[in-house]
């Protein structure tokens, strides 16, 4: 996420670099063709296994990975793992055929901002390319439910770690919001905030918490009690 100007003037500035992590050249080419036709995105790179795709992360520098599970050489949860690990401002979105709570968790664990499913249609993988380098999660109503009964800590835990909360409060009021499932237009329209400022505190957030997405940063706040279910719907 680039934070400091409107998403407009992101769009006018710079083109949002995308690396393709995909083992099938067929649905590499089709993926690419589509990232290609959007005057705000190019792919700067492409993947056919997992090794490749953190050598080429480290290399292009790229805003977004869309990563494949199943590959040669490295899985696409290690591959992420990795990315992260060394990239953490680096994005990566899942795009796979597998749809089975044990990846979904190994990968948001991983550092995946985003989760979609190879049925997709292509304007909603665009909307998701977009919707994570501005900070926000992909995730579906049903799978984020998942998440936060998976990651919400015991109350023990949770008094435990409130007294390490490094968030102002402003900013933790975005992350609530955030977590509930809220663009950061509608964010802003709660908190009588302008985008621009959203995706600031939002900024602050991820750079305090060493995170590169929405979805680290709520997995965060879940793993240290800043909320729990009953705040959120």
């Amino acid at each position: 996420m680039k934070v400091g100007c409107s998403a407009v003037e992101e769009d006018m500035v710079n083109k949002i670099r995308v690396l393709l992590a995909e083992d099938h050249v067929v649905v590499r080419e089709g993926t690419r063709e589509l990232v290609q036709r959007e005057q705000d995105m190019e792919v700067v790179g492409e993947a056919g296994d997992g090794e490749e795709a953190i050598e080429l992360t480290a290399k292009l520098q790229p805003d977004v990975v869309i990563m494949d599970i199943a590959m040669p050489k490295l899985n696409g949860i290690e591959a992420t793992k990795q990315i992260k690990a060394h990239h953490p401002a680096t994005i990566v979105l899942i795009l796979t055929a597998y749809d089975t709570d044990q990846y979904i968790f190994a990968l948001l664990e991983a550092g995946a901002a985003g989760y979609l499913l190879k049925n997709v249609r292509g304007r909603k993988l665009i909307d998701a390319i977009r919707a994570v380098y501005a900070g926000e999660s992909v995730l579906s109503p049903a799978i984020a439910r998942k998440v936060l009964e998976r990651f919400m800590p015991s109350v023990s835990k949770r008094n435990e770690e409130r007294a390490n909360e490094s968030l102002s409060e402003r900013e933790m009021e975005v992350l609530k919001l955030a977590a509930r499932g809220i663009s950061n237009k509608d964010i802003a329209r709660e908190l009588f905030l302008s985008v621009r400022t959203v995706q600031a505190h939002l900024g602050n957030i991820f750079n305090k918490l060493s995170v590169g997405s929405r979805t680290e940063a709520i997995l965060h706040g879940l793993r240290r009690g800043w909320f729990t279910l009953e705040d959120l719907p």
